[in-house]
């Protein structure tokens, strides 16, 4: 009898077919391995059970009939016959409700996404409608020989943990994550064997570790003993002794200038060697610095030590194809730097590219860089899964800042819970606030209560006398008002996220050049206007920083650009003033009015003490909703008789969103400065390539991941009205007109009063 088959690829003329039964029995062994012996039973069910619709004569003679044969036809299509609710159809058969709705979830949604039970607009793509409206599909795939090893089963049993109904979502979301990745690794193997072969070739974290300890000796060993290197080495020092305790959640509170970066990769390295971890993600708020970090930690462990996942570059969902889909990573590697954009918002995602990572998150260590940058209104969906994971999921969390924000449990004065926040906190370095002192470099010049508005003119003429000074304000216009304004051009620098990663690295590499020539006095005058793009990460060093009014902790952060080695006697100076135009209304105006609220108080006396700052987290947090599109709601099993397990995961994933300004990517034809000869952007060879050759577009993407900036949606419209976009491998790109070697992106003087939407 004539085997059914799950794919088939042609190769010199010859054909290849990749039968059914081998595939399911192959993603169910690989998927059973990668969640421990609770969830084996559930996911080697998940894996012979997921394209059982393949069974179908319909879809076997579509695929037979492609005989041009078509890399895509994996992924499903309206032309095509439904192949993924056959299995779910039959979980709920013969494990019945409830049970067989978990894995019913996980296998419907294993090409378009973890689905809602219901929903309201249009019910078409909920699991509720495609189980009522798809049993021809289930039947005629099981008139098909379908073999007994894939069909028999037993009853599996549920984690104890998954008792507590709010786990349950988390769990399956895993289950979905390793259903998916066994799913596209078996595909990927016989569409592309060479490529399958190339993946996990990384070093082990033993490797990392020992490469880190070699090149941290050296580094000490050529360091000056100073105060400011003896508290570093004591900080350094404290994260090794913890690194041995137990797995859980940690705090690393270290001012800005202690060395954390370094430390906390250090307690990482030896505590995933300590508990035989599998990875370490770090965790960035922004990807202007993703860029910065793995390159110090490729200085430490190694060129091929390190995966740089940025969240820049997403294929819009209901566009993806099979190789999209296999190009988006699953963080295999031992050491991820990505954002806290793409970690929390996959952890909650229900897209295949998104979730597919998640199971590789089991048994690491995630750091998380600058955690005051978690916005509020998504705190409690945020610290839930945090818990979950390292309660059930074996992850070490460490909260990693200058300005630690407050997640502990949190109630009312009437004892209402406000945040369930984290339990179990431990701060790795003793007595933070003694430590700040010890690290104190600057002195923070705050207005008064019924200071003046500065105006833009005022402030350029000022700051137009100082030699070397770094102005940070708020919006991208404000920046560039300011630069407009400065009374000369010699020495000035722009910065801000109108330009393309690759051009704000550039830049900040040449001021990084003049700050040292500075220092061995050289006269040549420095002056950098700059967005909140420069205070996290960024190691620039100014002796006078000025910071328009914004929250305390974007107050601290602009400090720690200010002396920041500690080399001026007196303290560096942080001038703190009222700019004429306000942040845009939302959070960063929060931030202000915060702020603005604790000096009319006279509560910042001590601006950036530990103290001052979690005074002013705690009244931020009043001003709104810990989890403000009720995700956790969304994400809560509902059961009744009518429907047995109501989640809502696409409606969850659509609403967690940590940016809340719509924006989209385009790609910038940036000419970096070895190139310019060239007269024409790389970018444009790399969209060449992957427009003739999309099988083998992963190194594409992340190149272009350092082309892109991103703006708001209404404002990229406006553009492509002008005629300024052009489409290419599905990708919105500038035309190199508009991309200015100063600006960055340029508005047409048709758009200029669009700029107002850009922050």
């Amino acid at each position: 009898m004539e085997s059914s088959i799950a794919h088939v690829k042609e190769e010199r003329e010859e054909w290849y077919e990749h039968t059914l039964e081998e595939h399911l029995l192959e993603v169910a062994k690989l998927a059973k391995m990668y969640l421990g012996q609770e969830s084996s039973e559930w996911l080697e069910l998940a894996g012979k059970w997921h394209d059982l619709g393949k069974y179908n004569p319909k879809w076997q003679v579509y695929l037979k009939d492609k005989s041009g044969y078509q890399p895509n036809a994996h992924i499903e299509a309206q032309d095509r016959p439904n192949h993924s609710t056959a299995g779910a159809i039959h979980a709920v058969r013969v494990l019945g409700d409830g049970v067989g709705h978990i894995l019913a979830y996980i296998i419907a949604g294993h090409h378009a996404g973890l689905a809602d039970w219901n929903t309201a607009e249009s019910s078409k793509g909920s699991l509720r409608h495609r189980l009522n409206t798809s049993e021809n599909e289930y039947f005629s795939s099981l008139k098909a020989s379908v073999s007994e090893d894939i069909l028999q089963h037993t009853i599996p049993v549920l984690p104890n943990f998954v008792k507590d109904i709010q786990c349950l979502s988390l769990w399956m979301r895993m289950l979905f994550s390793s259903l998916v990745d066994a799913d596209f690794l078996d595909t990927e193997y016989f569409f592309n064997s060479y490529q399958s072969k190339q993946r996990s070739q990384y070093p082990k974290i033993s490797e990392l570790s020992s490469n880190f300890n070699t090149a941290y000796s050296k580094l000490t060993e050529n360091a000056s003993e100073t105060s400011l290197n003896r508290v570093r080495g004591d900080i350094y020092n404290s994260c090794l002794k913890a690194a041995e305790l137990a797995p859980g959640i940690f705090s690393l509170t270290v001012p800005t200038g202690g060395g954390k970066t370094l430390s906390s990769l250090a307690f990482a390295l030896k505590h995933a060697t300590h508990h035989a971890k599998d990875r370490i993600i770090y965790g960035i708020p922004f990807t202007s610095i993703i860029e910065q970090n793995a390159k110090v930690f490729k200085e430490f462990l190694g060129e091929n030590s390190v995966l740089e996942h940025h969240s820049s570059i997403e294929v819009t969902e209901g566009k993806e194809d099979r190789f999209s889909r296999l190009a988006s990573e699953n963080w295999d590697a031992p050491l991820i730097v990505t954002t806290n954009v793409q970690l929390f918002e996959s952890l909650h995602s229900s897209k295949t590219s998104r979730c597919r990572k998640l199971h590789n998150l089991r048994n690491s260590v995630i750091i998380l860089d600058e955690a005051q940058q978690l916005p509020r209104d998504f705190h409690k969906p945020i610290t839930q899964v945090m818990q979950q994971l390292s309660d059930h999921f074996g992850v070490t969390w460490v909260l990693c800042t200058a300005t630690q924000p407050d997640f502990s449990p949190q109630t009312d004065a009437f004892g209402k819970t406000l945040l369930e926040g984290l339990s179990h906190i431990r701060e790795i370095v003793d007595r933070p606030s003694e430590l700040a002192q010890k690290l104190k470099r600057v002195n923070v010049d705050l207005p008064s209560n019924d200071s003046p508005v500065t105006k833009w003119e005022e402030l350029a003429s000022e700051v137009g006398e100082l030699d070397s000074v770094l102005v940070i304000v708020n919006t991208r216009r404000h920046a560039k008002t300011l630069f407009d304004l400065l009374p000369t051009n010699t020495g000035n620098y722009y910065l801000s996220a109108n330009m393309c990663a690759e051009h704000r690295t550039e830049v900040i590499s040449e001021i990084k050049q003049l700050l040292q020539l500075k220092r061995q006095g050289n006269n040549q005058p420095l002056r950098v206007i700059s967005t909140q793009l420069i205070e996290a990460g960024v190691d620039v060093d100014f002796p006078v920083v000025y910071r328009a009014m914004a929250g305390l902790d974007s107050i601290a952060q602009s400090a720690g650009r200010c002396n920041r080695e500690g080399k001026i006697q007196n303290h560096g100076k942080v001038i703190v003033f009222k700019p004429e135009e306000r942040s845009p209304i939302g959070f960063l105006r929060q931030g202000e009015d915060t702020t603005l609220a604790l000096i009319a108080s006279g509560k910042l006396n001590d601006p950036l003490s530990p103290e001052s700052l979690h005074a002013y987290f705690s009244l931020m947090n009043e001003k709104g909703d810990r989890d403000k599109h009720n995700i956790v709601d969304l994400l809560t099993p509902k059961m009744s008789k009518d429907s047995p397990l109501d989640i809502s995961f696409r409606s969850a994933s659509e609403k967690f969103k940590l940016i809340d300004n719509n924006g989209a990517p385009i790609i910038v034809p940036y000419i970096k400065t070895d190139q310019k000869k060239d007269d024409e952007s790389q970018v444009y060879g790399w969209l060449d390539h992957l427009e003739r050759d999309p099988q083998n577009n992963k190194w594409v993407y992340r190149k272009l991941q350092r082309y892109t900036v991103t703006l708001p949606e209404m404002f990229i419209e406006q553009l492509n009205k002008a005629g300024c976009l052009e489409q290419r491998a599905g990708l919105s790109v500038l035309l190199d007109v508009h991309y200015s070697e100063k600006w960055g992106v340029e508005t047409p003087d048709a758009l200029i009063d669009a700029e107002k939407y850009i922050i």
